[in-house]
């Protein structure tokens, strides 16, 4: 018996992978946090699954007593999850009770939001001279942070930000980020990512709090924070330049005669 983690993306049906869709439609018992995970996602199964429980209203306990009588009759669970399990997922706690009970279990990865907001809005994250690294992290609510992750000190590298859980604290969040990005740095909120109701909006810390306010985003939106998302002035990247060396591609390769009469060395039997 094993229980699958399983990162099902970031709504879209068809954003999450085959691995774990073959999984999902193997599994008898399935586990799904049905406030971020739409039931679409489940449509293979709706007939052929033994038991399909939606855990939003459970506690840590409830879920593990499904997880050990699953475990009691041999069967194998899908604990589907939003995005990517290893990313907010509250996971850790899980593994933790599963390690405990001796019970296995396998983490199936999944496209995150922040992935999936980038390719919403068109946009790279990395871009040459411009931003090379990707903080994916939180605001400070219930949770606690050590001074070293708080958001002024992740500010102060310049990287492009991927900011969950943090819509309801905007404004502070602009306060905290201007003094290291400047009032005209790119900002977009996207909400629900690639959901039918998805929604998003554009603009810089010097005018995102109103913008977020007027489109009454309270959950469930991502705010992503960089020169990357407004900035077309950056170098070409290494990959394909032709005067640079490259594993695949060598510096000083042969070129191929443009006067060659293919037919002719080639001829038709």
């Amino acid at each position: 018996m094993t229980v699958y983690f399983i990162g099902a993306g970031p709504g879209d049906p068809e954003l999450i992978t085959i691995k774990a869709q073959k999984r999902i439609n193997a599994c008898p018992v399935i586990l799904y946090a049905g406030s971020l995970v739409p039931r679409a996602i489940l449509a293979d199964v709706e007939d052929s699954a033994e038991r399909i429980i939606d855990t939003a209203s459970l506690s840590l306990d409830e879920i593990i007593e499904h997880i050990q009588q699953a475990e009691s009759k041999g069967q194998d669970v899908a604990r589907v999850h939003s995005g990517d399990p290893s990313v907010y997922g509250a996971i850790g706690e899980q593994i933790r009770r599963l390690n405990q009970l001796n019970i296995n279990f396998e983490i199936i990865p999944g496209v995150t939001a922040t992935s999936a907001s980038a390719a919403w809005l068109g946009k790279e994250l990395t871009l040459s001279g411009v931003s090379q690294t990707i903080i994916m992290t939180r605001y400070e609510g219930k949770t606690p942070f050590p001074e070293r992750e708080r958001l002024p000190a992740l500010a102060a590298s310049g990287a492009t930000l991927a900011i969950h859980l943090g819509v309801t604290r905007i404004h502070k969040i602009v306060e905290e980020l201007i003094p290291h990005y400047g009032e005209d740095c790119p900002v977009a909120v996207c909400y629900r990512t690639s959901w039918e109701d998805q929604d998003k909006v554009t603009g810089t810390l010097k005018d995102i709090v109103d913008k977020v306010r007027k489109k009454k985003f309270t959950r469930t939106s991502l705010i992503l924070v960089g020169h990357v998302l407004g900035s077309d002035d950056f170098a070409d990247s290494y990959l394909y330049d032709e005067n640079q060396a490259h594993v695949y591609r060598p510096k000083n390769k042969p070129k191929v005669s443009r006067d060659v009469n293919f037919s002719s060395a080639h001829p038709k039997n």
